[in-house]
């Protein structure tokens, strides 16, 4: 019989998934005419939402803002030099068009753990950072401290085609 904490990362793991599934049923649901769908699917994926962040409290998974960014560090650096390079060299291999999409992970996580290094370095002087514009390209993953003003350097998505969030 597993344990609570077991359960917790499981639980945690399903209701993260679930999100991000309805929330890319969402955009189909748009796409194809049915807004109410799109809302319905958007609603169920902040409920997902909120579950998934209640298991991780209760794993005791969230900190203060330097061990959140630790952690952050730590899952991105994971990413780059662990999970991401065998995978992407296995579908390279089956010439599975998810080659694509895992090279960019394993590049965009590479900045973004450089990034967050940025952010743990700031707080640690007790301040924020120093930039209040941050885009993402919307291809690939890839985050710009600033207003890019080349391609994106991962998938050369065009400066114009960045989001800011």
């Amino acid at each position: 019989m597993p344990s609570t904490q077991e359960n917790l990362k499981e639980a945690f793991a399903g209701e993260s998934q679930a999100n991000q599934k309805y929330r890319a049923f969402a955009k189909v649901a748009e796409r194809e005419g049915f807004p109410n769908i799109a809302k319905l699917f958007k609603t169920a994926a902040e409920a997902e939402r909120i579950h998934a962040e209640g298991h991780l409290n209760a794993m005791d998974g969230i900190g203060k803002t330097v061990d959140n960014l630790k952690a952050a560090i730590a899952g991105e650096t994971y990413e780059f030099t662990e999970m991401y390079p065998p995978m992407f060299e296995q579908a390279e291999k089956e010439n599975h068009k998810a080659k694509r999409m895992f090279k960019y992970a394993l590049e965009a996580e590479k900045v973004h753990a450089e990034l967050y290094k940025l952010a743990l370095q700031a707080v640690e002087q007790g301040k924020d950072l120093d930039i209040s514009e941050i885009y993402l390209c919307p291809v690939c993953g890839h985050i710009e401290f600033g207003k890019p003003k080349d391609k994106c350097p991962i998938c050369g998505a065009l400066p114009e085609k960045y989001i800011q969030v």
